[in-house]
């Protein structure tokens, strides 16, 4: 599978024939673009119209985040897999509200067993997370009885709070407290990594979808309107439990990010360059992390299963296979 090149310092990426580099006050690094997928663009970055131009020829997106880690776009090449007949029969279960209802459901039922699998995992482990699991179970069994998207998302929203919550017991760290979810500016450390975090995996889930049919825009769990993507918000929720989540525990947990790695900007807590990277480069391990899929019978990596979900959709959408969504054994 080719790499992602994530870029952190001030300069400029150049064409040059049919290669590519980045030059900065120390030099010229080359960007291998036989094997790239992706470059993640943190750093101030000056760029021309003849570098998109190759960018679209290579079929390499590009994500950009602002200096205090949030993401503001992707230059997304013109979709080479597009596909006039997917985006009909994404459009027609969007439209349909029987259709729509049943794929929105099965993410946040996807998000919900994982989340379950993760507060088990401690459970296990000598946590005290069993009041969490009990209160979860009891959301969850109103799933069925929704009739709109804006109900199963007040039930996910009322979800993850709970799961926020028990993060406390999981990291057991006086400066990693949850004390409410809080984005745009996070207000605490540990709500800057989950901000952070859940950053990084949507464009990864947009990334993968690019390599598939699927139109990006139409997605179902989440309304399909003036934003530019929604699918790859839908699919990342069956999987920020056990990629983003998992990250964030083992960051704290063995010490690797700390209180120095963030700093205060916008009324609020960011995590700072240092801590970006670090952020980064264990995400970019986690996704090329294998392990055996049961139903596969085989080894696959993280960044693999989210490829794979997304076929599974393209089954559903076809009416080839319902979907049914990644549940970690874990």
């Amino acid at each position: 599978m080719k790499r992602t090149i994530y870029i952190f310092s001030d300069g400029e990426i150049k064409r040059k024939g049919n290669t590519l580099y980045f030059e900065t006050e120390e030099g010229k690094k080359y960007i291998p673009v036989e094997n790239t997928a992706e470059l993640f663009v943190f750093g101030e970055v000056i760029i021309n119209k003849r570098l998109l131009e190759f960018l679209t020829e290579s079929k390499i997106i590009m994500h950009f985040f602002n200096y205090y880690g949030y993401y503001i776009g992707s230059f997304y090449p013109r979709e080479h897999l597009n596909s006039g007949y997917m985006i009909l029969k994404q459009a027609e279960h969007y439209l349909d509200p029987e259709k729509r209802i049943l794929l929105a459901r099965k993410f946040v039922n996807g998000a919900i067993e994982n989340i379950k699998r993760v507060l088990t995992y401690y459970e296990n482990r000598g946590k005290t997370l069993a009041p969490f699991l009990e209160k979860i179970s009891f959301l969850s069994q109103s799933l069925q009885n929704c009739k709109d998207t804006e109900q199963l998302m007040a039930i996910e929203g009322n979800v993850r709070e709970q799961y926020y919550y028990s993060f406390d017991l999981i990291l057991n760290n006086e400066h990693f407290i949850f004390e409410g979810r809080s984005r745009r500016p996070p207000k605490n450390r540990l709500n800057a990594l989950i901000s952070f975090g859940n950053s990084l995996l949507y464009t990864v889930c947009l990334s993968e979808i690019y390599q598939t049919h699927l139109d990006p825009r139409i997605g179902f769990l989440h309304s399909t309107n003036f934003r530019r993507f929604t699918l790859n918000l839908d699919v990342a929720e069956v999987f920020k439990p056990i990629i983003t989540d998992r990250i964030i525990f083992t960051l704290v947990n063995k010490g690797i990010i700390k209180q120095t790695h963030f700093e205060s900007k916008l009324d609020g807590i960011v995590l700072n360059k240092k801590g970006k990277e670090i952020f980064v480069k264990e995400m970019d391990e986690r996704l090329k992390t294998t392990f055996h899929h049961k139903r596969l019978e085989r080894n696959i990596s993280y960044r693999t299963l989210i490829r794979l979900e997304l076929y599974k959709i393209e089954k559903h959408l076809m009416d080839e296979e319902e979907y049914e969504p990644f549940i970690s054994s874990w």
